[in-house]
């Protein structure tokens, strides 16, 4: 099976697309060719018959940047109700389907019997399959998993870790990590971005304990550490965690809404009412990311912490809740960028997020209802009309 990150990405030529790049640009052209954007225009090209360049008809249809998922469990998670409620690893097709292009991979709960050389494998395999991946290093608990000595050592030997994720705050399931615990984290982190012109970013897994963000406002008291490399997760699962969630957003952090299924959402907010909430409260428009835990368990717990019940992370509730935001009267243009533009931005992914020349090819065309129609991935088609034309190597077995 030919692998897609070893193919020469076609040139072809998208024509009759109404852009979003995030930035409402009307009806534009485009030109790609060897996984990037090399082209852009309003008046079609004449292109000559030597270059072998296709042409694809978008007929009018919304173009978005592909969206980047920065908390995806892309060899699975779960695992707090026995060995059995170990949720498998999601497909290549659930995050194209969903129209993600970028995600970022990590551990949950059990960073135990899960490994960061495992996630790193699967984070590789599905970059041979087409997709952009990175990965946080480390899990719920502190020390962090690493696969070499330190967090910084992690950060600064492997390509695909940018951070580290999904520490655990005020959680039943978390190791109770102090202050200083913490910030001998988030300083390595720092340290580490700074070294290797990544991310550097610590990504917090946020429970249901009323603690909420207490030992991040500490760490900003206390350290000299910017803002800007806390950044939690979850912050919709409760009313009161929100809250502290803007006030920190407007001390110069970053604030990640969870894309629960339906019906998750408990004492908390949907990941709507968050974003709505999130854009009424006049905290930084581009500290806000969303985010779909893909590939999750999603526990409900006693007041024992024993699992009464769970459902399973999916990437295709962000689609959903773009077009949620687009119906209930957000443009498009404003409602893109914690999809797009703010996740890439934070995780320093300079070639992800955006539609402009020299960016990566990663273009999603929707449909009348918001659903990704046409999905183009590194300059590769993955999607066309509604159904996957690029699939995981065993999903066909």
């Amino acid at each position: 099976m030919a692998k897609a990150e070893h193919e020469s990405p076609p040139l072809e030529l998208l024509v009759n697309a109404e852009l979003y790049a995030p930035e409402a640009l009307g009806l534009c052209h485009l030109l790609v060719g060897g996984g990037r954007i090399l082209w852009i225009g309003r008046e079609r090209p004449e292109l000559p018959a030597v270059l072998g360049a296709s042409v694809v008809d978008l007929a009018g249809r919304r173009v978005i940047p592909g969206l980047v998922d920065g908390h995806a469990h892309l060899a699975g998670g779960g695992g707090e109700a026995g060995y059995a409620s170990r949720v498998p690893a999601p497909r290549l097709t659930a995050y194209t389907s969903a129209g993600v292009t970028t995600a970022v991979g990590l551990l949950g709960t059990d960073d135990t019997l899960r490994s960061p050389a495992e996630l790193l494998a699967v984070a590789r395999g599905l970059r041979e399959e087409g997709l952009s991946t990175w990965m946080w290093t480390g899990g719920y608990h502190v020390p962090p998993r690493t696969l070499f000595d330190s967090v910084r050592e992690d950060m600064a030997a492997i390509d695909l870790v940018i951070g580290v994720g999904e520490l655990a705050l005020s959680d039943h399931r978390s190791s109770q990590p102090t202050l200083d615990e913490l910030l001998r984290v988030a300083a390595d982190v720092h340290v580490a971005g700074l070294m290797t012109d990544k991310a550097g970013v610590v990504h917090l897994h946020m429970g249901d304990g009323e603690r909420g963000l207490e030992l991040v406002f500490a760490a900003l008291e206390l350290s000299e550490l910017p803002a800007r490399v806390f950044h939690p997760t979850h912050v919709n699962r409760r009313r009161a965690l929100f809250e502290e969630a803007l006030e920190l957003a407007g001390r110069g952090a970053c604030v990640d809404v969870t894309a629960f299924p339906p019906g998750d959402d408990g004492d908390g907010l949907s990941a709507v009412d968050a974003v709505l909430a999130y854009r009424q409260s006049g905290a930084p428009s581009e500290h806000l990311t969303v985010s779909s835990d893909g590939g999750g368990c999603l526990p409900r717990f006693d007041d024992q912490g024993r699992v009464r019940g769970f459902g399973v992370g999916t990437p295709a509730t962000l689609p959903l809740v773009l077009a949620d935001l687009v119906r209930r009267g957000v443009p498009l243009e404003e409602a893109l960028l914690p999809f797009t533009a703010n996740p890439a931005a934070l995780l320093r992914l300079p070639r992800k997020g955006r539609i402009a020349v020299g960016m990566d090819a990663d273009l999603v065309a929707l449909d009348g209802r918001g659903n990704p129609n046409d999905v183009l991935v590194n300059g590769h088609w993955h999607v066309r009309a509604g159904e996957a034309v690029r699939r995981g190597t065993f999903e066909d077995l």
